[in-house]
């Protein structure tokens, strides 16, 4: 069995919150609900460099801390689609200052990336 290295501490807000918002696509499939996008097709299609799978993963996560709801339709071809709760809502003046932060550095940022690619590429 698996024991971490570190201990994780629960009381900490910013591990709480990197709990529920961590992995690599989840801040985006919220601003993709928020801007209308719902059905997870759709969605997958609107993040296309994150496969159907995952993005069906991370909702199904969302979906467990309460941050979307799920409404399916029951009717043929069956119709799913995703909103954001209340709870969910309360995120997005988070994910507006962390675009904008994005957005503000987003030079130095490209450019440490590509430093990164390019250290990845070297014959090692």
């Amino acid at each position: 069995m698996y024991t971490r290295k570190i201990e994780e501490d629960p009381d900490c807000g910013l591990y709480l919150a990197m709990r529920v918002l961590g992995g690599k696509w989840k801040c985006c499939i919220l601003d993709t609900i928020n801007r209308g996008i719902s059905r997870p097709s759709d969605i997958a299609r609107y993040i296309a460099d994150a496969s159907t799978r995952v993005i069906e993963m991370q909702l199904a996560e969302l979906l467990f801390y309460g941050l979307v709801d799920k409404y399916t339709e029951d009717v043929y071809p069956k119709r799913t689609e995703y909103k954001l709760t209340s709870l969910g809502e309360t995120l997005l003046p988070v994910l507006s200052t962390i675009d904008e932060w994005g957005l503000e550095h987003a030079q130095v940022i490209r450019e440490r990336m590509s430093e990164l690619e390019e250290d990845e590429q070297r014959p090692r």
